[in-house]
């Protein structure tokens, strides 16, 4: 059959799945009354509506890699005075926060810490199929290790939707700081301990993003782990009121992603994560910035298409960072950039990259495994949602969001110096002249000479938006399959 005929079939399946999901998308949020969280009004608003609301009084400070935030997260823990609250997707008890020799295992500074301050960890009971992990019988072993001698307590939570986990990775340390991002303790499928240089060492490197917050919204984040605990272990955690501690001049509002009928404290669910995602890329302006594991929800990308169409200022960009190679999903992402490099329709206001560990003319893979997200220099989110329906609507996940516009710029402009290689100072311009005359001649060239098979001179590499068939279909597909 001829290369354009299969196109076309391609395109017409691919879009009619795409309806087949969006539809019943809204005919579930529609049921549990909760439409508004998918499709928000147009009134202006950047922030997610319901509880909890935007909260004033805050400090948050993004930590770039694992090299930063794991000997936070370590000085936090050794100086907690009444309590350690985690939940995690996974942990390994001998994954090690510091590399120093020796090392500080988690294992041994959460025993140390449960020696004087209540210590308790909350994690997905694993996967009830053995084709995914964690499996339930190493998350079981992994959970009697971590505890076994100490005064650690533990918790399995099983009450996921069929394919589905949970997700998010959060500490809560005392009441008064919390850690929100995408950076879990563990080392299963790679090592999250990583610096912003990403030297090749003969391994997969790892991009991630994390935040540390202090202030009234440290009591939202801790109240939805208490609210889980007590779901799981029938023990009621007393956390501090919202409005009681001001640590800074940051207003922040805490969203999260929570199926309908796993919790009885959130019967219709929670899907404010999907809400302050599209509020704020329907705002857009001048430029989108997007670092994330997957790009599969055509709810995102029919937004940034329609901005890629009509473009609402001529410097208007779209900026995507992405794995070279996601763990899943490799083909329903290539796909969704199709879409959107399609939409761009060779106007140059759309680029998908990725960046790869350099150490001379060695390069390893960086997996990019941060979640994201910055509009117009003035909103900014992060944690662990992907851009998926899995984050949207069938993981439990948690996420924060800013309008501090010093912090978004700032957040950004770090993240693009380590990108480019370049100094702050060499970012710090017109966001869309950066992106033409450093971003996508850069990218363009690693991109022609990994295509040559020639060594990389750089480690920001152009990601090819293909649509073959198996590219365009398995994404909407998987999105309609698992979504019961």
């Amino acid at each position: 059959m001829p290369v354009n005929v299969l196109r076309v079939a391609d395109r017409v399946t691919g879009n009619a799945i795409e309806r087949l999901t969006n539809a019943h998308h809204a005919r579930r949020l529609g049921k549990l009354g909760r439409s508004a969280q998918r499709t928000p009004p147009d009134d202006g608003r950047l922030w997610a509506a319901e509880d909890p609301p935007p909260r004033a009084g805050n400090e948050l400070e993004v930590l770039i890699e694992g090299g930063a935030y794991f000997p936070a997260l370590e000085q936090a823990i050794r100086g907690a005075r009444r309590s350690v609250l985690i939940a995690g997707w996974c942990i390994t008890p001998g994954f090690a926060l510091a590399r120093d020799e020796p090392p500080v295992l988690l294992r041994e500074l959460l025993g140390e810490a449960a020696e004087s301050v209540d210590v308790r960890v909350l994690l997905w009971a694993g996967a009830p199929v053995p084709v995914f992990v964690p499996r339930r019988a190493s998350v079981r072993e992994g959970r009697d290790e971590l505890v076994r001698g100490t005064r650690i307590k533990a918790a399995l939570d099983s009450n996921e939707r069929p394919m589905h986990c949970h997700h998010e990775k959060l500490v809560v340390i005392d009441d008064e700081v919390a850690f929100v991002g995408g950076i879990d303790l563990t080392d299963l499928n790679g090592d999250r301990y990583d610096t912003p240089e990403h030297p090749a060492r003969g391994r997969m490197g790892w991009h991630d993003v994390a935040s540390r917050l202090r202030g009234p919204a440290v009591a939202d984040v801790g109240h939805h782990v208490a609210q889980r605990w007590q779901a799981v272990t029938g023990e009621r955690l007393e956390a501090q009121p919202a409005d009681v501690v001001s640590a800074g001049g940051m207003e922040l509002q805490i969203v999260r992603t929570v199926p309908e009928k796993l919790y009885d404290f959130a019967p219709r669910g929670d899907f404010r994560i999907i809400e302050a995602y599209l509020r704020a890329l329907r705002s857009a302006q001048h430029l989108v910035y997007l670092e994330n594991q997957f790009l599969w929800s055509p709810e995102v990308v029919n937004i940034l298409a329609d901005k890629l169409r009509r473009p609402p200022a001529e410097e208007f960009r779209v900026i995507i960072m992405l794995p070279g190679k996601p763990n899943t999903g490799q083909d329903d992402t290539r796909g969704q950039l199709a879409l959107l490099a399609e939409a761009d329709g060779n106007q140059g206001r759309f680029l998908a990259t990725t960046i790869r560990a350099r150490s001379g003319n060695t390069s390893d893979r960086v997996y990019v495994h941060a979640k994201v997200g910055i509009v117009d220099d003035r909103w900014l989110t992060l944690g662990s949602a992907n851009l998926n329906a899995h984050s949207f609507f069938n993981d439990t996940e948690v996420n924060v969001v800013t309008c501090d516009a010093v912090l978004a710029r700032d957040t950004r402009l770090r993240l693009w110096a380590a990108h480019l290689e370049r100094d702050i100072d060499e970012v710090a311009g017109d966001p869309s002249t950066v992106v033409d005359e450093l971003w996508r001649p850069i990218a363009a060239e690693q991109r022609a000479r990994r295509n040559r098979g020639e060594p990389l001179t750089h480690g920001l590499v152009e990601l090819q938006a293909t649509s073959r068939r198996s590219e365009r279909l398995l994404g909407p597909l998987q999105a309609l399959l698992v979504d019961g």
